[in-house]
């Protein structure tokens, strides 16, 4: 504005001349060097506009995803609606190759899902009778019909859609380093283009010579290539974790990530799988494995326990008749099944050899929970059941490990069965017997230690250790109030995207530090150029409209090097 306003400034004053007879001003007209100094600052800028639209490609995928209009059960049968007529509590008709069009949950049919394009994850999802689906996930090839439980703004598309617009729009501490320096840059530069201007005139060059100089300075070191350094590849990496199932909630995570020394895990539904299953059946005796099975799932589906849970299960074959229940609190169960005594429970409430003792206490050291159960006053078999590790957690945590990251497992239960799950997955560091209310205190203790910590975790009572951590991280499966207290959100439970995530946040900043170098190189290049510092020496002087050039095109070049974020292999 200042560069091309006074050459055509000058222009008007060199015209009024001209009317007054004074034609030696016929060389000073700037009025085309004004025009085409705009349109290579305007085609620079469409070019720019052109890279920096395809930022937002996430953005536009995601809202392309939910499905304009759905099948809605009325009084006549299923009528096609529009998205924004449906309600909570609507029955719906999905059919196959058609996208789900709200978060609810199968009332019956079966079928499998595509919900890569939200989770990241390409194997599609089995749904059947209860099963939770996700709006904008694809129906591949099954027929069911769906209750709506989140419509409009609370689904799942729609929240994620918010995540990436905030974060894509919010602003990194590093980027807020730059716009300090171009807030001394811009006084810096209109001094330097004052001082051009008065030494070429002290020099004798005249004042048409001088302000072309003066022009030149105050094109070329327009601070645009600075401005869009750091916003652009903040776009770039947020949209292309988005892509992943990356949801950074905002730019001063994604900054903050690739400082990461420390990852912390919660044990139970993240680096396991939250439920409990049976893994082993020891049995003693004249005992058959099908027939202690048969038995203890009976007993079993009266319960509720998790334990009780886990046993039933595991069976699927045809159950016995309980004639009597009896439930012993933190102990176990007493029953009569197919007229025979029947105790299962923990090695407290039955007898044990030292032999069955010792099988008790392996299972314990091996990180599984035993249950005894007992026919006729006679043990006849231990079952070991476990929190099963989720199979990506070692992945997880040797891609860690290989970057040089801590990693530690944070846990309510006992040492002994933290230190076997933590032995399984290859974490040296165990905190155990942790109550949820002092996880906060632990990660407060390692940034006490002068540690970046990352918190991973997915449940209510990992809520205050995410806030307290640098970076909390919650998984895809995880409560609501674990994920609004993230500030990064995996949307599957693959553990694989959190090395993916810090590897990401290291790639964009090293993109904003090469885009602010060039920025910064290109000035400290161009502005001596401009100023005329050459043209002494080697008579080498920079045209207005060539600076206008330049300057133009070193925007778009830093937006093309943050669009090489897209294709990065991570």
């Amino acid at each position: 504005g200042l560069g091309t306003g006074a050459a055509f400034s000058y222009g008007i004053f060199a015209t009024v001349q001209i009317a007054l007879g004074r034609h030696s001003y016929v060389g000073d007209l700037y009025f085309e060097s004004a025009g085409v100094i705009i349109a290579l600052i305007s085609l620079g800028k469409y070019l720019e506009n052109l890279s920096r639209g395809r930022t937002s490609d996430a953005i536009m995928k995601l809202m392309k995803l939910s499905p304009e209009t759905a099948l809605l059960k009325g009084k006549a049968g299923f009528e096609e609606v529009a998205i924004e007529e449906i309600e909570v509590g609507d029955v719906l008709l999905v059919k196959p190759g058609m996208r789900i069009p709200v978060d609810g949950k199968v009332l019956n049919g079966t079928s499998s899902v595509d919900q890569s394009v939200i989770t990241g994850e390409s194997i599609p999802v089995d749904i059947s009778e209860s099963s939770k689906v996700i709006g904008g996930t694809t129906n591949i090839n099954g027929v069911f019909e769906m209750r709506a439980t989140v419509v409009g703004s609370d689904t799942v598309l729609s929240r994620i859609i918010k995540l990436v617009e905030d974060a894509q729009s919010s602003k990194a501490p590093i980027a807020r380093m730059a716009d300090i320096v171009s807030g001394y840059f811009v006084p810096f530069v209109l001094v330097i283009a004052a001082v051009t201007f008065a030494v070429w005139m002290t020099l004798g060059y005249g004042f048409v010579f001088s302000m072309s100089m003066m022009i030149a300075v105050l094109v070329i070191a327009c601070p645009c290539a600075l401005g869009l350094a750091t916003p652009t590849a903040i776009m770039v990496g947020t949209g292309r974790g988005a892509e992943m199932g990356i949801l950074f909630r905002n730019g001063e995570a994604l900054e903050i990530t690739h400082k990461i020394g420390v990852v912390v895990f919660d044990k139970t539904g993240t680096i396991t799988e939250g439920k409990p299953r049976l893994v082993d059946v020891h049995t003693f005796g004249k005992h058959g494995r099908e027939g202690v099975m048969r038995i203890s799932a009976s007993i079993a589906s009266k319960s509720s326990h998790p334990l009780d849970v886990a046993i039933s299960g595991a069976y699927s074959g045809p159950l016995l008749d309980v004639s009597s229940f009896e439930a012993y609190s933190g102990k176990g169960i007493l029953a009569r099944v197919s007229g025979q005594e029947v105790k299962m429970g923990n090695h407290r409430f039955i007898s044990l050899t030292p032999e069955e003792k010792k099988l008790v206490d392996e299972l314990s050291t091996e990180g599984k929970t035993p249950v005894v159960v007992s026919i006729e006053g006679r043990a006849a078999a231990v079952l070991g059941i476990a929190d099963v590790v989720r199979e990506d957690s070692m992945d997880a945590i040797k891609s860690l490990k290989k970057m040089g990251i801590d990693t530690y497992m944070m846990t309510g239960d006992n040492s002994r069965t933290a230190m076997a799950i933590a032995n399984q997955v290859g974490i040296e560091n165990v905190i155990s017997e942790v109550m949820p209310e002092d996880k906060a205190k632990k990660v407060s203790d390692l940034k006490r230690e002068g540690k970046t910590v990352m918190m991973v975790g997915d449940g209510i009572n990992d809520s205050p250790a995410l806030a307290e951590a640098h970076i909390g991280i919650a998984v895809g499966s995880g409560t609501d109030i674990a994920i609004e207290t993230a500030d990064v959100v995996l949307m599957s439970d693959n553990l694989d995207n959190i090395p993916r995530a810090i590897k990401l946040s290291k790639e964009t900043i090293k993109n904003i530090k090469q885009n602010l170098f060039w920025a910064f190189f290109y000035n400290v290049i161009g502005i001596p150029l401009a100023a005329g510092l050459f043209y002494g020496v080697a008579g080498i002087r920079l045209n207005p409209m060539v600076a206008g050039a330049a300057m133009a095109f070193s925007s778009v070049s830093v937006v093309t090097n943050a669009l090489r974020l897209k294709r990065i292999k991570i």
